[in-house]
């Protein structure tokens, strides 16, 4: 696997890192990556969509009008669906869409993302990413220091609180730490800023 660099937070190249073939050498399964990002996307859906049958809407007690002798179609309350007013028919009702898949994909998935990554030049190594207090310019500058624009993940090996809350206002970049990697966030995210640290992690818990 070719060697990337190493940055440090004012953007100068401090030495190289080899990066794990098993992880980030495979070649892309867009299969799995897509079943992943799907079932992610399924588990955070709240589910809390609701409407009203025609059993459960107000009113609509008495029949509208008698059986025979009209000449209309027959009807037995104008809480019907094809009245005004009237209930939803097939209603939506509060639901879990959340399933779970297998530990195998799940693990191809993310070797996958993190690959395509690597693949499309869009990973970044810095040495130790950390503040000293809560700054969001300050990590602004970071960023454009080692040439970072658009949608970001920066990759902590633990909770930094000062780099979770300095990087929280900046639209585009979200924050996570090794051992919850998400594909659906490597995917969106269009670069993958990783501490050197966590790049460590990341091989030894995903190998």
């Amino acid at each position: 696997m070719p060697k990337i660099k190493v940055f440090n937070m004012a953007g100068q190249v401090t030495g190289e890192v080899e990066l794990s073939e098993a992880i980030f050498g495979v070649t892309p399964n867009k299969l799995a990556i897509h079943t992943s990002v799907k079932n992610h996307l399924a588990n955070v859906r709240q589910g809390t969509q609701s409407a009203l049958t025609r059993a459960e809407v107000s009113g609509g007690g008495a029949k509208p009008f008698k059986q025979k002798g009209t000449g209309r179609a027959r009807q037995g309350s104008t809480r019907a669906p094809q009245y005004t007013h009237g209930g939803i028919a097939f209603a939506p009702k509060p639901r879990d869409y959340s399933y779970t898949i297998n530990k195998k994909l799940k693990k191809l998935a993310l070797k996958s993302a993190l690959s395509q990554k690597v693949i499309d030049s869009a990973i970044v190594v810095v040495d130790n990413i950390d503040l000293k207090s809560i700054k969001t310019q300050e990590f602004v500058k970071f960023l454009d220091a080692v040439g970072v624009s658009g949608k970001t993940l920066v990759v902590t090996p633990e909770v930094r609180e000062t780099i979770v809350k300095s990087a929280r206002n900046i639209p585009g970049v979200q924050t996570t730490i090794a051992t919850i990697l998400s594909v659906y966030d490597v995917m969106n995210a269009k670069t993958f800023v990783v501490d050197k640290a966590a790049l460590a992690t990341i091989e030894e818990v995903y190998a």
